[in-house]
């Protein structure tokens, strides 16, 4: 049959969206306008971009990007603190108040926060909601941080929305004792760039802390505490009771609080706190948990106990048992926001759950970038997590000899960090990266041979030469003899080898 006139094999969008509406006959007819309608959005948003985007090809908006970041820049830092949210929440009163458009789910905890929000984020994303994401730091790019459908926003995006609301951000300033940090104008971009989409639902992690994080001017329907350890204890306690305190100021009234495993000092804090708002508490290893985990190529095969039964064979190409508990926290998570085992007691579909995580990627975390040999990168940046990471190495990696590289930040424990690497690192070649807040390359190695002795420590001050080193001591062991490498100690070291590596 020839053509008609004027029409074309190009696919009618409100076509796609009626036969998408149809589909839902059986359901409520409104719910199934609001899903078909995100679903058919993220249809024409075009092919998923890379977790972790290159510079634009576009000279011209590589430039543009760059002025942005250099205004960025000129902001306090990460590091630097005024533990209020006075300022963001006057930037919110003159953009209209864009997070409260959309419901959200808010992260905290100390280890574990990036992982956690990709895998709520995949499973929100499975059962058709349209998402947000608010994550930090980056690996290698800023605009990794606001993800919209499981993709960062692309350069063009990212500028466009500082753009707009720059003149807020400048009348803000102009109102209050400290201009708005850098973190602080993130988060409002993020929430601002949600609103604009729109998504269904935000996945929002803290900066740091909880209480007075810049982030916590939404009021989460489901607030999520992954472990807590000691990080950051100048600014947020000295144990992980005082810690906890901080953290559990992401709870609001009425909300479901997700409890991962936690010391007794901080569990006791977090369960006082859920009372005094009337929060509804479900914690890992009662209400819901890991079931049974084994080893598989790439990753690992897990069976979760959720709120709503049992989900088994599901698939995680994610190293280690952490991130396995990552896993089930983020199900709960899921579910609670679905209100299941309040509502409803079916639990969600199990196909949809496994093509979800299956998905999940968490660029960082025990990513190998290289074979032959083997290079690792992971970011752990403080002794918990470095604990969590040795383990998930000796389990899932068959190294024979196991080079470390290991550039950290100076306020961290560094000492705690090395202990805990010491068992599984052969060598360590101790560098530093481009960060004002990198320690020293030579006070690292005073500490390192303090724990491995001074014949196992070798200093590289440029990470290019580390890399090299690390990589050369590694191929002594012969090509089939499985000697590795792993890059640690901080998110930009790993970032910055990353790039070195010709990832992104």
């Amino acid at each position: 049959m020839s053509e008609a006139p004027g029409t074309s094999d190009t696919p009618d969008p409100l076509d796609a969206f009626d036969e998408l509406v149809a589909e839902e006959t059986d359901r409520d007819p409104d719910l199934a306008v609001i899903e078909a309608g995100s679903r058919t959005l993220r249809t024409q948003g075009g092919p998923r971009q890379a977790d972790v985007p290159a510079r634009p090809e576009d000279p011209e908006v590589d430039k543009a990007l760059r002025e942005v970041e250099t205004e960025l820049a000129t902001r306090w830092g990460e590091t630097k603190l005024e533990p209020s949210v006075s300022r963001i929440s006057a930037l919110m009163d003159v953009l209209g108040e864009p997070q409260r458009s959309y419901p959200s789910i808010h992260i905290t905890g100390t280890n574990g926060k990036t992982s956690t929000a990709r895998m709520i984020e995949a499973l929100l994303g499975a059962f058709e909601l349209r998402t947000g994401r608010y994550t930090s730091p980056h690996v290698q790019s800023v605009t990794e941080r606001i993800s919209l459908d499981g993709a960062p926003i692309s350069a063009e995006r990212f500028i466009e929305t500082y753009g707009d609301i720059k003149p807020y951000i400048e009348m803000v300033d102009a109102q209050q004792e400290y201009r708005l940090s850098f973190f602080e104008v993130l988060t409002g971009m993020a929430y601002a760039a949600f609103a604009d989409a729109p998504v269904d639902v935000a996945v929002v992690e803290v900066g740091m802390g909880g209480s007075w994080d810049a982030t916590n001017v939404i009021d989460g329907d489901v607030a999520v505490i992954t472990p807590i350890g000691l990080d950051h204890t100048d600014r947020l306690g000295e144990t992980t009771g005082e810690i906890a305190g901080e953290k559990g100021g992401i709870i609001k009234q009425d909300a479901t609080v997700i409890l991962a495993q936690q010391p007794v000092d901080a569990a006791q804090v977090l369960l006082k706190k859920a009372v005094e708002v009337d929060a509804t508490v479900a914690r890992e290893g009662l209400e819901f948990g890991v079931v049974a985990r084994q080893v598989a190529v790439g990753g690992q095969l897990v069976t979760l106990r959720g709120l709503g039964g049992e989900y088994p064979e599901v698939y995680l190409p994610l190293h280690g048992a952490y991130q396995a508990h990552n896993a089930a926290v983020a199900l709960a998570a899921v579910e609670a926001f679905f209100g299941v085992g309040a509502q409803r007691a079916d639990p969600l579909d199990v196909e949809a759950v496994r093509r979800a995580f299956a998905a999940v990627s968490s660029p960082g975390r025990l990513e190998v970038v290289r074979r032959s040999p083997t290079v690792v990168l992971d970011a752990a940046h403080n002794p918990a997590g470095a604990e969590a990471t040795a383990e998930a190495v000796r389990e899932a990696f068959d190294f024979s000899r196991l080079i470390g590289v290991v550039g950290a930040s100076a306020d961290k424990n560094v000492r705690g960090l090395l202990e805990a690497f010491e068992p599984i690192f052969a060598e360590v070649v101790v560098t530093q990266n481009s960060s004002h807040r990198a320690m020293d390359a030579d006070e690292l190695a005073a500490i390192a041979v303090e724990v491995f002795g001074e014949d196992r420590v070798q200093v590289e001050p440029r990470l290019p030469d580390a890399l090299e080193a690390a990589i050369t001591l590694a191929e002594e062991e012969g090509e089939y003899a499985g000697g590795g490498v792993l890059v640690t100690g901080s998110v930009i070291t790993v970032g910055e080898a990353r790039l070195l590596l010709g990832k992104g």
